[in-house]
């Protein structure tokens, strides 16, 4: 570790990767309120969010071919300053709601222009648009430049060390932007929207935020193991084709395909339903705020099982890889199943701690081994299918709940996905090779 820490790559990723991913949740934060103070919609919040969902899962594919032809680093510094333009028009946009901005044509024609809520709303939407495209990019382009950057021997650390920073944000960066939106006060004099400057403070600074990692993303210095790769990624061909041959790739490599099966069944049938059904279940309990310790408890639990893979990864490892795998599955649906009999905000905390703290050590396990065992030059394509997998699947298992749940109780829902996981991991490990996939690249 103390290595790792030397390693100017690894400082310039760290440094970056803080004050990124507390801009981020500042928007996320942000951005629905804004809709919300705008419009008092939720409707018109879900069209946003999904104008920023959807781009994201549809594009990602794409994203990853483009990150293998152009290197990650170009293309991760591109997605991070058209961000930093998104935002900074949004920040614009929401200082001057409801003004009515004139514009000379000439010296006897001018525009005037009234920015009223409705033409605002759509100005968010083509936003929220371009904001969820440039994800699509950013998101493979992150994900694959650790390997370019890292050596091999200290990458699991260093995912741990990137990941728990990006935990730690989704903690902090919330209750920033909180105090951000209160101690800036009502931004509106009765004809704009309440809180704006609060909220154009937290735009502006994710706006920032993007400039500053985009600048920091230019002092790191790819590996000159990564060359011959990278300029094999060169090679002249369709971006479509480029995608075929990601898929082609994950096809062929069998524990990569085991893998990647599994996973796709187990956010298709639980992923998205849980996404669903803890809301409900806070609901059920105190409200609102049991939802937040609900959501504080399980960020606390990935955090540290974050921690624990990156300090002392070996020495936790206790089987192969896909054991490992399929074992800790096996556990969380054990440990899933009784969340729909839970009685006190405390209870269910301490299982989400529980499913946290496991789901946050199989993350960094699991990013490690698809970095270790992808060439340089598919890194983009095989992260971008791997994202794929819980952007597109666990949005439809998330609508499918919904309906679910107007059939059966709570209780039975969490008692049924609980024992699908643990039936999902047993016959993995029964019928399939998974349990023998080694953490070796081999």
């Amino acid at each position: 570790m103390t290595t790792l820490k030397q390693n100017a790559n690894f400082k310039w990723l760290t440094r970056g990767g803080i004050i990124s991913s507390l801009g981020d949740q500042m928007s996320m934060i942000a951005l629905p309120w804004l809709v919300l103070k705008l419009t008092g919609d939720t409707l018109a919040l879900g069209f946003v969010i999904a104008l920023m969902s959807v781009p994201r899962a549809v594009f990602i594919l794409l994203g990853g071919a483009l990150v293998d032809r152009y290197s990650p680093k170009r293309v991760l510094m591109l997605s991070k300053y058209a961000n930093a333009v998104l935002l900074a028009l949004l920040t614009l946009l929401v200082l001057n709601i409801h003004a009515m901005p004139t514009i000379t044509l000439s010296e006897s024609l001018s525009l005037t222009v009234a920015l009223t809520p409705q033409l605002s709303l759509q100005l968010i939407y083509a936003l929220a648009l371009g904001i969820g495209l440039a994800q699509a990019f950013g998101i493979p382009s992150g994900t694959s430049i650790m390997p370019l950057a890292i050596p091999a021997e200290h990458l699991q650390a260093a995912n741990g060390v990137l990941m728990g920073i990006r935990q730690l944000s989704m903690l902090v960066g919330p209750l920033m932007a909180a105090a951000l939106l209160a101690i800036a006060g009502k931004g509106s004099d009765g004809n704009g929207v309440g809180d704006a400057r609060g909220l154009a403070l937290a735009f502006g600074f994710d706006c920032i935020s993007f400039i500053v990692s985009a600048w920091t993303l230019a002092k790191v210095q790819p590996l000159d193991a990564a060359a011959p790769e990278a300029k094999a990624a060169q090679a002249p061909s369709s971006v479509l084709r480029s995608v075929g041959e990601g898929l082609r790739m994950v096809w062929d490599d069998v524990p990569l395909r085991l893998c990647f099966i599994y996973w796709g069944t187990v956010s298709l049938f639980i992923g998205g339903a849980m996404q669903v059904a803890i809301p409900v279940l806070a609901g059920d309990l105190h409200g609102a705020s049991t939802f937040g310790i609900l959501m504080g408890a399980h960020g606390a639990g990935t955090l540290i099982g974050m921690g624990m893979a990156a300090k002392f990864g070996k020495h936790l490892r206790f089987a192969e890889f896909g054991t490992m795998l399929l074992l800790v599955d096996a556990i969380a649906g054990v440990l899933v199943a009784p969340l729909g009999f839970v009685h006190a905000a405390w209870q269910a905390s301490m299982l989400m701690l529980s499913l946290g703290l496991l789901g946050g050590y199989m993350q960094i396990n699991v990013f490690t081994w698809i970095q270790r065992r992808i060439q340089p030059h598919m890194m983009g394509r095989a992260m971008s299918i791997f994202m794929f997998i819980f952007m597109g699947l666990a949005p439809l298992s998330a609508a499918t709940t919904g309906w679910i749940l107007t059939l059966v109780s709570l209780s039975q829902l969490f008692v049924g996905g609980g024992i699908i996981l643990v039936l999902f991991a047993t016959a993995a490990y029964l019928f399939t090779p998974i349990r023998s996939i080694t953490a070796n690249a081999s």
